[in-house]
């Protein structure tokens, strides 16, 4: 018998059953017809937290066999790729993108994702360069500016009267997103009397807003 070899899908699972039922790695091999090393070692490679478990034991397998399939990127790609990342400040879509039209080998944004953050667990700072870490780094103790539309007044900048909801006219206006965030509602409310008023916008710009207020 040949001491290394795959296993199919079915000798997997006679190997959990027969383990259940108490036999022992060379029992087990002579009932599968592989050499004992074989399935010591597929034992052993392919157990988890319960044990050895057959599907478990498939998809590592399948797993390995595509990381082994995987070409690996050569040092002089990746210094290509940091370089656009670290000096042009590209997003990994742009680098992907810009690879595939030169002499190099491609490689994919998601591959490069994973580059930067296996950079980082290293102790890295290739994601400092990423565009959302940028977007998304919060001031502490800045204004929270999200979601607010420019030369606005404020709320709390709004009269008492407002609030207490005792005359007619003071409207509060908002925006009911669509599916896919398409299209809009734009809605109009009268504080006291309840009054509601609404528009479907075609797209939720500041401009089609606007154009439904207006016309509400």
């Amino acid at each position: 018998m040949t001491r290394y070899q795959q296993l199919t899908q079915e000798q997997r699972y006679q190997i959990y059953a027969l383990q259940k039922a108490t036999f022992t790695l060379t029992q087990i091999a002579s009932e599968i017809g592989v050499h004992k090393s074989t399935v010591s070692r597929k034992v052993r490679r392919n157990r988890g937290g319960r044990g050895y478990r057959p599907k478990q034991a498939q998809e590592l397998t399948t797993a390995r066999k595509l990381a082994a399939s995987t070409p690996r990127i050569a040092a002089d790609t990746w210094s290509l790729v940091e370089s656009r990342l670290r000096d042009e400040q590209w997003s990994p879509e742009q680098i992907s993108g810009w690879l595939r039209q030169q002499p190099q080998p491609s490689v994919s944004h998601e591959r490069i994702y994973q580059h930067v953050y296996a950079d980082k667990r290293a102790g890295g700072t290739l994601y400092t360069h990423l565009r959302w870490q940028k977007q998304r780094r919060k001031r502490y103790g800045s204004y929270d500016r999200r979601g607010r539309l420019p030369n606005c007044r404020s709320i709390e900048t709004r009269p008492t009267v407002v609030d207490a909801k005792r005359r007619i006219g003071d409207w509060e206006a908002d925006t009911i997103i669509g599916k896919n965030h398409q299209a809009a509602i734009v809605t109009l409310t009268e504080r006291k009397s309840k009054l509601l008023l609404m528009q479907r916008v075609a797209d939720k710009t500041a401009a089609g807003v606007e154009q439904a207020m207006t016309s509400l």
